[in-house]
């Protein structure tokens, strides 16, 4: 079964995103800030509310150990905080200064992508923070971007509706044109790799405004191409579905939708298990802990839901949700179950994010017939430590 613990109420705008780390969560608005929490009681950081940006915030993300977090803006930058700290450690402006709409960090840390409303792209090396290489696709809207689990690829969607896959050399390797009628909205990868003699597949998710679910295999032959298949289309929700992401083992999935649910399914078999009606306007944004089984859902009524996951919700299906009475508990946070009896249900099976940069190099050139999944952080903080503001 799934329980709301609590509900944050901080953010004085349409809520456009939200991200976990192993110890913290992020949330970011129309209101030009960010809020940063503990998820061990969800109270807010002493730092928070960030403060950078001129105007909406529209993604955030941690890096693998959440050390640092990004943000982007319409205001035509990408920032990276110090959560140490709350401060501002550099401001990337976008090529062409047009509004960044989407950003993602790869799982080693290497690499950030910024997507703006003019089709281009930025690829950045993360640690320096310099811009590595940009590209571009014409008449479209960035909307959606993620990283491969291995960090070697990325792939991103636009409003034009279409999936296209990148190296990390900005080659584009496929494009799967009309992945979503009228546009696509968001895209995520499961965090596994399957790999055998000459193949390699990754499972990629994505949701548009056909108020389709999309559930796709990236399969790369031996000979370097790449081909997308369609596995599943999901049509659990009836209005369009702005945003999706896998838990950290691959087994769920979760989406938010116009018509105000949430949706979460068995990701391997297809099947929807829950749809939660805690909302009361569309919603823009969810995401799974890292390590913990909570789902945090956020939307344009301004607040954001965290979800538990109890052990067994994969053995029920297609039962929803009905609303429930949240009881105040403190200042912008309300709470319908004491915050603190988390237990470790449900966390077997969860893998951490994050590779080891050289070893997944090492496999990417020479894989062999396995399964496999994220380990450790292993940015070291010599790599991604501490750096003057390059504002």
């Amino acid at each position: 079964m799934t329980s709301l613990i609590c509900t944050l109420q901080d953010h004085r705008d349409d809520v456009n995103w939200c991200a976990f780390s192993g110890k913290l969560f992020a949330t970011c608005s129309g209101d030009k800030t960010l809020r940063i929490y503990n998820t061990h009681d969800f109270s807010e950081l002493p730092f928070s509310p960030l403060t950078g940006h001129g105007y909406t915030v529209h993604c955030c993300c941690f890096t693998s150990c959440g050390q640092f977090l990004a943000s982007c803006s319409t205001d035509a930058t990408t920032l990276v905080w110090s959560m140490s700290t709350g401060e501002i450690e550099a401001v990337l402006e976008h090529p062409g200064r047009s509004p960044v709409r989407i950003c993602a960090l790869s799982p080693d840390s290497a690499h950030l992508v910024s997507g703006a409303s003019d089709g281009s792209l930025a690829l950045w090396d993360f640690p320096s923070k310099q811009l590595l290489r940009s590209g571009a696709v014409s008449d479209t809207t960035m909307v959606a971007c993620c990283f491969s689990p291995c960090s070697q690829l990325f792939m991103t969607g636009s409003t034009y509706g279409d999936l296209r896959l990148w190296d990390l050399d900005m080659n584009q390797l496929h494009a799967e044109k009309n992945a979503h009628d009228l546009g696509v909205t968001c895209c995520t990868f499961a965090p596994s790799i399957l790999s055998g003699g000459q193949s390699v597949q990754f499972c990629v998710a994505s949701c548009g405004q056909d108020s389709h679910l999309k559930i796709w295999a990236v399969n790369k032959s031996g000979y370097g191409g790449y081909k997308m298949q369609l596995l599943h289309t999901l049509t659990g929700q009836s209005a369009p579905v702005l945003c999706c992401a896998f838990s950290s083992d691959g087994q769920l999935l979760v989406s938010g939708s116009v018509d105000k649910t949430v949706a979460i399914y068995d990701a391997k078999n297809a099947i929807l298990l829950y749809t939660l009606n805690q909302h009361e306007r569309l919603v823009t944004a969810c995401c799974f802990s890292p390590t913990s089984p909570l789902i945090a859902t956020g939307s344009m009524d301004k607040t954001v839901n965290i979800w538990r996951l109890e052990d067994g919700c994969s053995d029920r299906g297609g039962k929803s949700l009905p609303e429930l009475s949240a009881l105040p508990s403190s200042e912008g946070r309300t709470s319908a179950a004491d915050p603190g009896c988390w237990s470790a249900i449900g966390r077997r099976g969860m893998c951490q994010r994050g590779w080891w940069r050289k070893a997944s190099r090492d496999w990417w050139t020479d894989s062999g017939p396995t399964t496999l999944m994220g380990q450790s952080c292993s940015v070291s903080q010599g790599s991604a430590g501490v750096r003057a503001s390059h504002r």
